[in-house]
């Protein structure tokens, strides 16, 4: 199963509750922080409304 690594690369100060909220969900919270997350639609829609506050590469595991 493919894996998706997420890293914040942009503050969350200014934006908006539910941004912050889906960055929270994402198990994110600072500038710098990653997490590796299983590829499926839920999460790809979570990523889908903050792409300006992070970075997605995709890993093949």
């Amino acid at each position: 199963m493919a894996e998706l690594q997420v890293t914040q690369v942009k503050s969350a100060i200014g934006t908006k509750p539910k941004q912050r909220g889906t960055l929270r969900a994402l198990g994110l919270g600072r500038i710098g922080k990653t997490n590796t997350l299983p590829d499926r639609p839920e999460i790809r829609g979570m990523i889908s409304r903050v792409p300006h506050l992070i970075k997605v590469e995709e890993l093949d595991r």
